[in-house]
């Protein structure tokens, strides 16, 4: 059971890009949450993952000895859920958030590589995903509110619900 919860139903067995594809499905996942909960919802369950997955990832960390392991994709979707749920007003902040994730999460500039790098365990597995998750819900939000003061591309902010 473990396994199925880390690698998320197992699509960190993905041949190529695991994260990515957890992303993905993580994000077709989150729709159906912010259509019929809610966005505060959805941000509730990023952080739920978040806290459970750190006990979890300690205790696959000790019985395999490998850190961060590549089928790990909890962290991915619990950062691509907080990211969607700080900026879901539309398909194009819903879009921005899983884009940006997956560049702040792959590039890990500042802040997420140094915790990718010097935070060991559970808590730095998943500590650098949600910051990735939260940079990226903050640009998308950024990108949203500046297209609609400068009214560019309406067809894409119309809203999700």
């Amino acid at each position: 059971m473990q396994k199925v919860f880390l690698t998320f139903f197992y699509t960190g067995f993905s041949p190529k890009a695991s994260g990515t594809v957890a992303s993905l499905v993580a994000a077709v996942l989150a729709y159906p949450i912010l259509v019929f909960l809610s966005d505060q919802t959805l941000f509730l369950a990023s952080i739920l993952i978040f806290a459970a997955s750190i006990n979890v990832i300690n205790d696959y960390e000790a019985k395999t000895g490998v850190h961060d392991d590549k089928s790990i994709v909890i962290d991915e979707v619990a950062g691509v859920w907080l990211a969607i749920s700080m900026s879901s007003a539309s398909w194009l902040s819903f879009i921005l958030s899983v884009l940006f994730f997956r560049i702040f999460d792959i590039a890990k500039p500042s802040i997420i590589g140094r915790v990718d790098r010097d935070v060991k365990g559970g808590l730095g597995v998943m500590g650098d995903d949600m910051l990735a998750g939260f940079f990226a819900g903050l640009l998308s939000a950024m990108c949203y509110g500046a297209l609609i003061k400068l009214q560019i591309g309406t067809d894409w902010l119309i809203s999700i619900r």
